[in-house]
């Protein structure tokens, strides 16, 4: 009897083991936009709670120009932290991470922001370098890739005030979720709108010298990330998931419809090209563009539009082979924060 009694107990404990999970918070604050999600994390994976909460802030206004955020873009930012307060009130959480930025990797006031955003959420924000952010783009975006979507992948996480590039996985000598090379450029859609795209619509000269620019940034952090050896480009972002919703012809924007689409270059160039040269007041006019966006989506489809085409040469130097089409995912930074923070929470255990 006490044998049988103790084998019970064993595998009780076992289940209780094999049960075991985290809630965690995250919060990725980025250039452009803040948002929050709560999941459950356990060995078996990730279980949303509060599916994702997203705000446009543009805590990185005018940030290029002046290196300090302006008091108005706080003030959005500290709103927005107080909304993510009530809802963690209703929503007990094991821990909270709270991520930080290319805007606030840049800006000179930042510890005032940092003190206030823990007065708020009771968390002090984490200024991560943008290989972190590189490589927690990366997991979050390989963490619910198709198995028969050829590695390696190129992650490209287009942001506000950055752009990373991940290259990872080949699925023979490296794991599909190991990051291979990354590199963080200090390009995107506020970065580029703000310092060369000051007309509406912007002139074809300000685009070429924004062009010249991103592909100064490309070309450098090419010597770093071996672009031709990419397989599936997998865009993640604001910048990309929308352009991609416009490609296909979205009247309203649908998160399910566009996480996992895929989309080929030529749309994507065609649908870039268009929304760059149009004037503010007719991009208004499409409800597939959150409001936040309509200023800046224009220099966030030119970024994008020349990561495409440079990749896609350097795939066919590389290897011979085009590539014709890229994947868009609602997957990225801020689940990769999730991920990562549940899975060292549960380790702990």
């Amino acid at each position: 009897m006490p044998l049988h009694g103790g084998k019970r107990r064993l595998n009780h404990i076992q289940t209780e083991e094999a049960m075991k999970s985290v809630t965690v918070a995250g919060i990725d604050c980025g250039t452009n936009s803040i948002r929050l999600k709560v999941s459950r994390v356990s060995e078996d994976g990730v279980e949303d709670i509060v599916p994702r909460i997203l705000r446009v802030i543009r805590l990185g206004q005018d940030v290029d120009k002046t290196h300090r955020f302006a008091d108005e873009a706080l003030e959005r930012a500290y709103a927005a932290a107080r909304e993510f307060a009530e809802v963690l009130k209703k929503h007990p959480v094991d821990g909270i991470r709270f991520v930080a930025t290319s805007a606030t990797r840049d800006a000179e006031n930042r510890e005032e922001f940092e003190d206030t955003i823990e007065q708020i959420l009771g968390v002090r924000p984490e200024v991560i370098p943008g290989t972190e952010e590189a490589d927690l783009s990366f997991l979050g975006a390989t963490s619910v890739v198709r198995r028969d979507v050829e590695a390696p992948y190129l992650v490209v996480d287009l942001g506000g005030g950055s752009t990373e590039l991940v290259l990872g996985g080949d699925g023979v000598s490296h794991p599909n979720t190991q990051v291979q090379a990354a590199f963080s450029m200090n390009i995107g859609s506020v970065r580029m709108t703000e310092r060369h795209l000051k007309n509406d619509p912007p002139t074809e000269a300000q685009i070429q010298e924004a062009i010249a620019d991103i592909d100064e940034h490309i070309d450098e952090a090419f010597k770093t990330v071996p672009a031709g050896k990419t397989r599936t480009i997998i865009g993640v972002s604001g910048t990309v998931t929308t352009m991609t919703a416009l490609a296909m012809g979205l009247t309203e924007y649908d998160h399910s419809a566009v996480d996992g689409a895929s989309c080929s270059l030529e749309d994507a160039y065609a649908v870039d090209n268009k929304f760059l040269t149009m004037p503010r007041e007719e991009r208004l006019t499409y409800k597939t563009i959150h409001p936040g966006r309509v200023d800046v989506v224009g220099g966030g489809a030119l970024v994008w539009n020349r990561v495409l085409a440079k990749v896609s040469e350097a795939a066919y130097a590389d290897h011979g082979q085009h590539i014709d089409s890229f994947m868009a995912s609602e997957h990225g930074l801020l689940d990769g924060i999730v991920l990562d923070y549940g899975t060292r929470l549960l380790a702990e255990r």
